[in-house]
């Protein structure tokens, strides 16, 4: 409901404060032990997919360790957020662009693959500085928060991975619009897409589809 919404976006506002301070190499060692202990319970989180949503063992496992993959990419990108030096008009001026941290990511994330897609905005979000909410289905809580429970068992701070559940239309229509709310990350139907492309684009906001 709104009101747990809005304990989420103060927490990932507050949180990003000093998580956009942290250095890559911190951050990028956090994600790397997430992805560590993902790989360790594997076996576990696959069990809880098989019984939510009635994937394959094998395939549930599967989808669980190249997650962990997938946290380490993460990892070492956020290493790699390199700017550069555009040349100049004029030999006393110098021109240089550097990446820096957005902000709050809303992140929005399907049942077929409720480990596999979470983690991609998650572990990216993290990767590049940002804190995020992430929005999991209701049909598979239990994966979710299991993957989510590896970040926070790794280090990272509180306020920076924030887990929601809820109405999905009335999670979206609360938090894109959310002041603290800098980005947005949805997987799903092409329509749902851009209904959600349009409400980011009335404040601006950049999504990823």
């Amino acid at each position: 409901g709104p009101s747990d919404l809005d304990r989420a976006l103060e927490a990932a506002e507050t949180a990003f404060k000093s998580w956009s301070q942290t250095s890559a190499y911190e951050r990028s060692a956090m994600l790397r032990k997430a992805a560590d202990l993902l790989r360790e319970r594997a076996e576990d989180i696959a069990r809880l997919m098989v019984r939510e949503q009635g994937k394959p063992f094998a395939e549930a496992k599967g989808e669980v360790i190249g997650s962990g993959d997938h946290i380490d990419w993460a990892a070492e990108e956020g290493r790699r957020m390199y700017g550069r030096v555009i040349p100049a008009r004029a030999a006393n001026v110098q021109q240089i662009a550097y990446k820096v941290p957005l902000g709050v990511v809303a992140g929005f994330s399907p049942w077929n693959f409720p480990v596999s897609q979470a983690v991609r905005k998650i572990a990216g979000a993290l990767g590049a500085g940002c804190t995020i909410i992430i929005k999991c289905p209701e049909e598979t809580p239990y994966s979710c928060a299991e993957l989510v429970r590896c970040f926070e068992d790794a280090g990272v701070p509180k306020g920076v991975v924030n887990l929601v559940y809820g109405v999905p239309n009335e999670v979206s229509e609360y938090l894109i619009p959310a002041g603290p709310v800098r980005m947005v990350s949805f997987t799903g139907s092409t329509r749902t897409g851009s209904l959600i492309a349009h409400a980011a684009a009335d404040d601006f906001k950049r999504f990823a589809l």
